[in-house]
């Protein structure tokens, strides 16, 4: 399980350094056909070439990030769900933004290749939503 461990953690960081040299290439390849995002935003389904478009995306850079708390499970030897904190430093309409969040990805193997079939990023807060405005 250790070695899933660590390969699960170098895909997960591979997948957000994609984000940061605007890689779509390597973001689609690590991107289930069919993959679940969770957001602020909202949730949706993204497909391998919409993830490559949305990497592209100029209204947001990511400039570097950092992970913490990371935190592994392994349900059986083609699936792996992965979790951490994560510092963002980027940029999003050309200003300048530091982002504290949670974050959790579910991998599976298929055919001999990890990709990434959900992800949700949550922002670090209140649990109840009391410290935005409304």
């Amino acid at each position: 399980m250790a070695n899933t461990e660590s390969e699960i953690l170098a895909l997960e960081r591979e997948y957000w350094q994609s984000m940061i040299m605007k890689d779509s290439a390597v973001a689609t390849r690590l991107t289930a056909d069919r993959s679940i995002v969770v957001g602020a935003q909202g949730v949706g389904m993204v497909s391998k070439q919409q993830m490559g478009v949305m990497i592209k995306s100029d209204k947001w850079t990511l400039k570097k990030f950092e992970f913490s708390n990371v935190t592994f499970n392994s349900i059986d030897e083609n699936t792996a769900v992965i979790a951490y904190g994560v510092k963002e430093e980027l940029e999003v309409d050309g200003k300048q933004l530091s982002l504290d969040a949670n974050d959790s990805s579910v991998w599976s193997r298929r055919n001999g290749t990890w990709e990434c079939v959900a992800h949700t990023e949550a922002i670090k807060g209140d649990p109840f939503g009391r410290d935005r405005s409304h």
